[in-house]
C-alpha cells in the first residue's frame, strides 16, 4: 500500500524513544505531571512574547492573502538582515536578497538535504549532535547522517578534522558520498561555542574537499553570562574571512525564531546564502514550506521593533544564566559529572553511566531502561538521542522556571539515589 520511502519514514514511529512525551506538569493543576527536560524550548520566556503580540502586533489583509504586496513582503528578509548583521557581526554584510523566508530551520534543512545531495548520500556531523538531524534531512530527502566521532572536548578543537578526515575516508569505503558538513554553533547538546580557529579549520577542510558547509546558528543570542574561563565567546561562521577559506558559494546558514525568541510554535525559519543555485531550488519548492503570512506579519513586528529585541535577549540570556545556575550546583553537590565551559543553549550535557542498570543488554537499551526508570518518577530524559560514542550521556534542557526545574532536579535526583 505505501512506498518504499513511505514505508520507512512511518517506521520511524516504531523506534523506542524516538519521539519524546509531552510537558504535563502544572504545580496547581496538575502537580503530578510529567516535567520534560527532553524539549529545548524557553518556556517561561513565551509569556514576554505572546504579551507583545497580543499588544503590538496589528493584522492586515496581506496577513492572510496567499501573496503580499510587494513592499511588505520584502520587509521580513530587510528586518532579519538588519538583525542578523547586529548579532552575528558578518565580515561581508548580509544583504535581504540572501535571506529565504521558510515554515522553520527544521524545513530548510530538509530542503538544503533535497538540494544538495542524492537519496542515500551523506551529510557529515562530528557527535555528539542533535540527534534529530536523522529525521530532518533523513525524511524527506532521504539522506544518511554520518558521524565523526570526536567527544564533547575534541570537537571543539581543530583536531576535530582529522576525525572528519577519518568518517569522510570511511563513508566512501562504504559507497557513501559525503554532501555537506553541519556545524551546530552554539552547539547542541554540549552548549559551547566553537573557537574561530575550530571554524576556520573546518572551512578549510570542506573547500579541500568541496563540501557545503551548513552553520546552524539557531542559538545565536542564546549565549549567557558566565564567570566560567574555559567559555567562549561565540563567533559565527559569517564573521570568518569566508573568501579566504572556502568558496562562498558553498556556506549557507540555517536561523530561525524557535531558540533566540522562544517561538518554535510560530514556525519561521531562515537560510542566508550567497549560492544562487540554492536560490532557485528554493524558490521551486518552496510552496511546500512558506510560512503563514500571519507568522510573517508578527516577524516583521517583532524584528523591526529594536528595542524590544534587545529587552527581550537580554531577558533570556539572564534566565538561562540564573537555570544554569541552579542545575550546575545541584549536579556539583550531587556529584554527578558534565561537560563544563558553557555559556549557550538551553542545556546541560550529564553523564549518567555511573548509573546505567548492569547486567545484559545493549548500551542503547541500558540507557532506555534508565530513562524509564525516570520516567516512572515523572522526569524525562531522551535516552540516545544527543548521540555519543560512549553510553550514559544525557541532555538535560534547563530553561524552565525555577519552581519547575527544582521539582525535576528533585525527581531525578530520587531516581539516581536510588541507583547508586
Amino acid at each position: 500500500m505505501l512506498s518504499s520511502r513511505g514505508a520507512r519514514s512511518a517506521a520511524q514511529l516504531d523506534l523506542a524513544w524516538r519521539y519524546a512525551p509531552t510537558h504535563t506538569y502544572d504545580a496547581e493543576s496538575n502537580p503530578s505531571g510529567l516535567i520534560s527536560f527532553g524539549m529545548a524550548e524557553h518556556l517561561p520566556l513565551r509569556a514576554d512574547m505572546v504579551n507583545y503580540i497580543n499588544n503590538k502586533v496589528v493584522f492586515t489583509e496581506d496577513s492572510i492573502g496567499y501573496r503580499s504586496n510587494s513592499t511588505w513582503a520584502s520587509r521580513l528578509p530587510k528586518a532579519l538582515a538588519a538583525h542578523l548583521n547586529r548579532i552575528l557581526a558578518p565580515k561581508a554584510p548580509i544583504e535581504p536578497k540572501d535571506v529565504i523566508v521558510a515554515c522553520s530551520a527544521t524545513a530548510l534543512s530538509g530542503v538544503l538535504g533535497f538540494a544538495l545531495a542524492e537519496p542515500s548520500d551523506g551529510i557529515l556531523v562530528s557527535r555528539p549532535v542533535y540527534g534529530r538531524f536523522e529525521l530532518d534531512y533523513g525524511i524527506e530527502a532521504g539522506v544518511q547522517i554520518v558521524y565523526a566521532d570526536s567527544g564533547p572536548e575534541e570537537a571543539f578543537t581543530p583536531a576535530v578534522v582529522d576525525r572528519y578526515e577519518a568518517a569522510l575516508h570511511e563513508a566512501q569505503k562504504r559507497g557513501v558520498t559525503v554532501r555537506a558538513v553541519v556545524l551546530v554553533n552554539p552547539h547542541n547538546p554540549v552548549g559551547r561555542c566553537y573557537p574561530a580557529e575550530t571554524l576556520e579549520a573546518v572551512l578549510r577542510f570542506c573547500n579541500k574537499h568541496r563540501l557545503h558547509v551548513i552553520a546552524d546558528e539557531i542559538y545565536a543570542s542564546c549565549v549567557f553570562p558566565t564567570e566560567d574561563p574555559a567559555a567562549v565567546p561565540f563567533t559565527s561562521v559569517l564573521a570568518l574571512d569566508i573568501p579566504a577559506l572556502i568558496d562562498p558559494a558553498l556556506v549557507h546558514l540555517l536561523y530561525g525564531f524557535s531558540k533566540d525568541f522562544a517561538s518554535g510554535g510560530l514556525h519561521l525559519g531562515f537560510l542566508i546564502t550567497r549560492n544562487e543555485a540554492i536560490h532557485r531550488v528554493c524558490k521551486a519548492v518552496m510552496r511546500l514550506h512558506n510560512p503563514s503570512a500571519a507568522a510573517v506579519t508578527i516577524g516583521i513586528a517583532i524584528l523591526e521593533d529594536t528595542d524590544f529585541v534587545a529587552q527581550f535577549t537580554a531577558k533570556s540570556q539572564q534566565h538561562l544564566a540564573s537555570t544554569y545556575a541552579i542545575v550546575t550546583a545541584t549536579l556539583n553537590r550531587e556529584g554527578i559529572k558534565y561537560i563544563k565551559g558553557v555559556n549557550a543553549g538551553f542545556f546541560v550535557y550529564i553523564d549518567l553511566s555511573p548509573y546505567l542498570p548492569t547486567g545484559t543488554g545493549s548500551n542503547q537499551e541500558r540507557e532506555f531502561a534508565l530513562a524509564q526508570r525516570l520516567l516512572n518518577a515523572g522526569v524525562f530524559l531522551h535516552p540516545g538521542e544527543e548521540h555519543n560514542k560512549h553510553p550514559g550521556w544525557f541532555r538535560l534542557v534547563h530553561a524552565h522556571h525555577e519552581d519547575v526545574l527544582r521539582e525535576g532536579l528533585r525527581r531525578m535526583i530520587g531516581v539516581l539515589c536510588a541507583l547508586g
